[in-house]
């Protein structure tokens, strides 16, 4: 599922800002799968800043590839996921 998604939250210069976990947040309770793409001109090292944004926005960190990575958190309210 995660292949077809593109990233909705992006981790730039500036690392794992307040506005980033805010807008990971948002979008999880919305889609509850979403991919974090780090930019190349962040100093973090990818696995660290996505596993960062996952732990701050309360989400499960899913997979890790490259400078992607999926997070994921069940909305109970309005699942959209099943899973088995």
């Amino acid at each position: 599922m995660g292949m077809k998604l593109e990233p909705v939250v992006q981790i730039g210069k500036e690392g794992v800002t307040p506005s980033v976990v805010q807008a990971a947040r948002e979008a999880i309770k919305k889609r509850e799968l979403i991919k974090v793409r780090v930019l190349q001109n962040c100093m973090e090292l990818p696995a660290d800043a996505i596993a960062m944004v996952a732990e701050r926005a309360d989400a499960n960190l899913v997979q890790v590839i490259g400078r992607n990575g999926l997070l994921f958190k069940r909305n109970f309210e309005k699942p959209k996921i099943e899973l088995p």
